[in-house]
């Protein structure tokens, strides 16, 4: 049997980059898929289809993370159309960059309203749909530890606040039998972040293992984490990153 056999996964921001081969290798391992996207319903598409491909059923579903109602609704609409909720993968995120005495107020509140308090309230509304086995995944960042250069200030609050969630959530669920985990990922080659981009050199020159990981690598890790490797992992920030902390 597959290690997520007969499960329902919720991916946020699952239409590209990391949350689509997360979406992807969830339905490899037997689950069916819901997934988040905000603009490009094609590229959600395409991901729908590769979940097909696997054998497995999927929707998907325009939510911002950064609307409330929007993403509590993407829960509640999961469980309507797949009867129930296992694994969710807060995935969706937005990426500032810039010094900090630029950053403006609203910047501020979107960023942390997406990845955070969006984060925070699907999570909740997941817990409740939740029995004995479900885990809930958060893809974080190697900046919760260390950041590199300057501009990733806002970035990096937004991902550490995941960290207190984590731990804080893990012993509040942890009676019920549900996971609560984060994956920091290192430099990843994405669209977003492109291994062949303009800043690539300095930062795979970070890294031990000389090179951008792919999106893949996170996304076997999470499954991993969702399936019966990860029971006895929570309260947990796993690093998935090359090294670039060490």
């Amino acid at each position: 049997m597959n290690a997520l056999e007969n499960r329902v996964a919720l991916v946020t921001g699952g239409s590209r980059g990391i949350g689509a081969a997360v979406a992807e290798r969830i339905a490899e391992a037997g689950a069916d898929v819901a997934l988040t996207y905000v603009q490009d319903e094609a590229a959600a598409d395409r991901v729908v289809a590769a979940v097909g491909a696997a054998g497995r059923r999927a929707v998907a579903l325009r939510a911002d993370n950064g609307d409330a109602d929007s993403v509590v609704a993407a829960v509640e609409r999961t469980v309507e159309t797949f009867g129930r909720l296992d694994v969710l993968v807060n995935n969706a995120a937005a990426f500032p960059f810039g010094p900090t005495g630029e950053l403006t107020p609203e910047l501020i509140d979107e960023v942390l309203a997406v990845n955070v308090r969006g984060t925070l309230l699907a999570t909740r509304a997941a817990l409740r749909h939740m029995g004995e086995g479900a885990s809930v995944i958060s893809v974080g960042s190697n900046v919760v530890d260390h950041v590199p250069f300057p501009g990733l200030t806002l970035y990096a609050t937004s991902k550490a606040a995941l960290i207190g969630m984590t731990r804080g959530l893990a012993r509040e669920v942890g009676p019920r039998g549900i996971t609560v985990t984060m994956v920091n990922p290192g430099p990843v080659d994405t669209d977003a972040n492109p291994a062949d981009g303009p800043n690539a050199d300095g930062i795979r020159s970070l890294v031990p293992l000389g090179r951008f990981g792919r999106s893949e690598e996170i996304a076997d890790m999470v499954v991993h984490l969702a399936g019966p490797g990860g029971r006895f992992v929570t309260g947990s920030a796993i690093d998935v990153n090359g090294g670039i902390n060490a």
